[in-house]
């Protein structure tokens, strides 16, 4: 179901899902824990046996994209495949998160890491870093962030976050890092 269904569905729901219940109580229905007909009712207001509900707050399809970028900028760790700087279509919506946000931060800045495994030559491996580090800058910079917020480092082999040496290992040395 795509978003304006499923939005056009919740205004149709919201009168419904408004609606309150109201019953009254009797003294003698209600013992001294404060439970009704012997189940505990937290929304029964003391004295008034009305019992009230909250309904969720409509979010519109801007506030759900933003809600969405904010969960995605929780990633900020892009892997690359054995030998490659070119960024998978797997990180595009994680790579559009951190552009948006700094899009609309333009005093924020970023420092992109790039890394690889240790299979290489250090010379090699820092290239190859520094190439991943680009490739991530540039994505960002195609979204129209300024250049001068974005400053890219190559690791190489130096900083593993994995030291297992198993083809998992190396697959999660080879990244590029956004660090704020």
């Amino acid at each position: 179901m795509d978003l304006n269904k499923l939005f056009k569905a919740m205004l149709v729901a919201l009168p419904i899902m408004a609606m309150t219940a109201c019953s009254t109580t009797s003294e003698s229905e209600t013992d001294a824990t404060g439970t009704v007909g012997g189940t505990e009712s937290g929304q029964v207001e003391s004295g008034s046996g009305v019992e009230t509900g909250g309904v969720a707050p409509v979010l519109t399809p801007e506030e759900q994209q933003r809600q969405k970028y904010q969960e995605l900028r929780q990633e900020n760790t892009i892997y690359f495949d054995y030998d490659r700087s070119s960024i998978s279509a797997d990180f595009s919506e994680v790579l559009n998160a951190h552009g948006q946000y700094l899009l609309d931060n333009p005093n924020v800045r970023v420092m992109v890491e790039g890394h690889t495994d240790e299979r290489g030559t250090p010379e090699y491996n820092i290239a190859l870093g520094e190439r991943r580090a680009k490739a991530v800058a540039k994505y960002l910079q195609s979204m129209g962030v300024a250049a001068g917020q974005i400053s890219i480092v190559s690791y190489g082999e130096e900083k593993p976050q994995d030291f297992s040496r198993t083809d998992e290992g190396f697959a999660k040395n080879r990244r590029a890092v956004l660090v704020y």
